[in-house]
């Protein structure tokens, strides 16, 4: 019988080109429909591999899901951005590669990222999430999420409402 490992680790450099490849299969499947195409695919191509290589240096943390030497997902998380909310700390982003979702995998990345921001002394998360991305936001409220606050994001001149969750 075969053991499967899953971790949850701090990216290095060398997975810059995995996570890359993570981002644009998450955000393909995430957001096609809901984005328009073009300003989807730009962001996307902005995010190649150089870019997350830069990103395991930078000043955010970037978490990665590793499944038997896989990349099937990330987070990246750090100081809250929103200086009017109280909360401390902040998830930018958690994503699954399409094909590990729905099976609990996301939940112990959250976790972990949640544990991470409490030892570095955060008091308080807070999550932003397009309100047109149903699984995100019945993912975050599932995980006792308050549905605190809204804002809005402009894609190719396309507006779309994002909603702030937060955990005290």
């Amino acid at each position: 019988m075969k053991t499967l490992s899953i971790d949850v680790r701090r990216a290095e450099p060398h997975d810059a080109r995995a996570i890359s490849e993570a981002h644009r299969l998450a955000w393909q499947h995430t957001y096609a429909g809901i984005i328009p195409h073009r300003a989807l695919t730009q962001m996307i191509e902005r995010r190649g591999e150089g870019w997350w290589r830069k990103a395991t240096r930078g000043p955010a943390t970037l978490l990665v899901l590793d499944v038997a030497g896989t990349v099937a997902g990330y987070a990246t998380l750090g100081l809250n951005r929103a200086r009017a909310l109280p909360q401390e700390g902040e998830i930018y982003e958690l994503y699954l590669r399409p094909e590990y979702q729905g099976i609990g995998l996301g939940r112990m990345l959250f976790g972990e990222a949640r544990r991470l921001l409490k030892s570095l002394g955060c008091n308080g998360l807070v999550v932003w999430c397009l309100e047109d991305n149903e699984n995100a936001s019945r993912f975050y409220r599932g995980h006792g999420g308050l549905d605190f606050c809204e804002g809005m994001e402009n894609f190719d001149h396309k507006q779309l409402k994002k909603i702030g969750f937060i955990w005290n």
